[in-house]
């Protein structure tokens, strides 16, 4: 929307769509199974044939971002190709093969009085979700949102406006195409920061919110959002190598949690030795990190090896979504545990060991959203877990914990019904 003299009116444009989406969830909410997932595999569809022009929007975007020197971490997220194109139309048709949330019974009795309750899952209605630089996720909210009843307004970031522009409107002539209304799928104006303002404040309009980005990004939506947000966390993942740890598999886990791709949330950023395997392990990790281009930043311990960095307690606590690790010996399990729940920004941890007694402890006291025994880290993700896509990670604890999918974006209501019951 264009108020006087051509300024965008942030406010004005957001109550107008969040308005338009409000009516189209109406609608949705009624969909069938049938229809709804008629649209996703039609989404599918239309993105794969319309490859050649996503791909063309994405290449100016990264090339803009290159352009301004962005940091290669966030290129890597922002870039598509026709295989991450391909796993974004492949997500839309998993959510389609999942179950449909939206009017599970999660309980019901019939009461003492012959009143049959039941509780039910319903959408949420309108959500609102803010994202920096990665297009997959302008997909996997759209399909999630849809499958679940919800209308969504995307806002993306600045870096990814042509290729975001390009997939909301490939998603939105499918959906009509199927017979839904095609503002069930808008994209927020991303020219300025006042549209991210203006979801924040559109409490009565949008119902949810929920940011997926930088540890700044999610910061200033919790602290300053007036519509109920659902917190999505940075990711300073820790593996810990416990004493009786098979280090081999240990080795395989962390060069797949450190390497396997370093710009996602759950990709391990500290390492946790038990001294007790310390003077065999540390040199062989610190070789092979190194080898794979890693640098280590490193306890007093790995700093005796050439190229480890020495660590500070900001190495520590830091995100870095880059070929950098933090890592540190402790002397036994309760150490490892003190030092993630220091530094641990609550995302993801796991345990390497043939101790199950150690596993069923770290476990217990590992107060994080996912918390994984001989596995990598880059397990927590929706679709490795048989969620589907995903809208993201929450670390907060109401609600929704962990990968959000179908079932976290509803809420519940309650039906009662009786035969002329008065009280």
């Amino acid at each position: 929307m264009v108020a006087a003299a051509g300024t965008y009116d942030a406010a004005a444009a957001v109550a107008e769509q969040a308005g338009r989406a409000r009516t189209a969830s109406w609608d949705l909410a009624l969909a069938t199974r049938a229809r709804k997932d008629d649209a996703l595999r039609a989404m599918a569809d239309a993105l794969v044939a319309a490859q050649d022009a996503v791909l063309t929007a994405n290449a100016d975007d990264v090339a803009a971002a290159e352009e301004a020197g962005t940091e290669p971490s966030v290129v890597d997220r922002l870039r598509l190709d026709a295989s991450r194109l391909a796993a974004m139309a492949e997500g839309l048709r998993d959510v389609a093969d999942l179950p449909d949330p939206v009017g599970e019974v999660v309980r019901g009795s019939t009461l003492a009085n012959g009143l049959e309750l039941r509780q039910v899952r319903v959408p949420l209605g309108v959500v609102a979700v803010v994202y920096e630089a990665r297009p997959n996720v302008t997909a996997d909210a759209a399909g999630i949102c849809l499958k679940s009843g919800n209308a969504v307004l995307l806002r993306g970031s600045s870096s990814a406006a042509r290729t975001n522009a390009a997939v909301v409107d490939v998603l939105r002539a499918a959906v009509a195409g199927a017979g839904l209304p095609a503002d069930v799928v808008q994209l927020v104006d991303s020219r300025s920061r006042d549209s991210v303002g203006a979801l924040m404040r559109a409490r009565g309009l949008v119902d949810v919110l929920v940011p997926r980005g930088g540890a700044g990004l999610i910061r200033s939506v919790v602290e300053g959002s007036t519509v109920p947000v659902i917190e999505t966390g940075v990711g300073n993942c820790h593996v810990y190598v416990d004493a009786s740890a098979d280090l081999d598999q240990a080795l395989a886990v962390v060069m797949n949690a450190k390497t396997q791709r370093t710009s996602v949330c759950n990709a391990a950023e500290s390492l946790l030795v038990h001294a007790d395997v310390a003077e065999t392990f540390v040199p062989r990790v610190v070789e092979a990190l190194q080898g794979a281009g890693v640098t280590v930043h490193g306890d007093p311990v790995f700093a005796a090896y050439d190229g480890v960095v020495p660590a500070t307690d900001d190495d520590h606590a830091r995100e870095y979504l880059s070929l950098d690790l933090s890592a540190a010996v402790v002397p036994d399990l309760e150490a490892a545990v003190a030092h993630v729940r220091r530094f641990s920004s609550g995302h993801s941890e796991a345990i390497l060991t043939r101790d199950q007694g150690a596993a069923r402890r770290f476990v217990a006291a590992v107060d994080s959203a996912v918390v994984l025994v001989n596995a990598s880290t880059r397990f927590t993700d929706g679709a490795e877990l048989g969620f589907g896509a995903e809208i993201g990670i929450s670390t907060q604890k109401l609600h929704a914990r962990g990968p959000m999918g179908l079932p976290e974006m509803t809420s519940t209501k309650y039906v009662v019904t009786g035969d002329g019951h008065v009280r």
